[in-house]
């Protein structure tokens, strides 16, 4: 069983960044993909970014261009650097492995004010 602890959420206005964290436990994390998922109320979750293996990355439009996700293998660690957010990037923020998808961890809360 994998586990994830997401952090790093909090309040922000329009404009403003922030850098999640997500501490995987994985034996065979360095061979793997991660992305980081949200949720907004009322909305499914949707996936917001990917990396792989070789540390290449994808994003949808939405977040193409603000969101930056890497990796830092020796800490087993996944993290997401949110620039330029917007009240629509509002939503719990989660990171898993979007090839097999493992039980949840708790999110961690990004709250964007206009």
């Amino acid at each position: 069983q994998v586990h994830f602890v997401e952090s790093g959420g909090g309040l922000v206005q329009a404009g403003g960044s922030l850098r999640l964290s997500c501490a995987v436990s994985l034996s065979t994390f360095r061979l793997n993909a991660f992305g980081w998922f949200r949720q907004a109320p009322g909305s499914q979750r949707e996936l917001v970014a990917t990396i792989g293996p070789d540390g290449a990355t994808t994003y949808p439009n939405s977040v193409k261009g603000r969101f930056t996700i890497s990796r830092d293998n020796a800490k087993n660690t996944v993290y997401l650097q949110m620039n330029s957010l917007k009240p629509e990037d509002t939503a719990v923020y989660y990171c898993n492995l979007p090839l097999a998808l493992n039980r949840w961890g708790q999110g961690t809360q990004v709250t964007v004010s206009a």
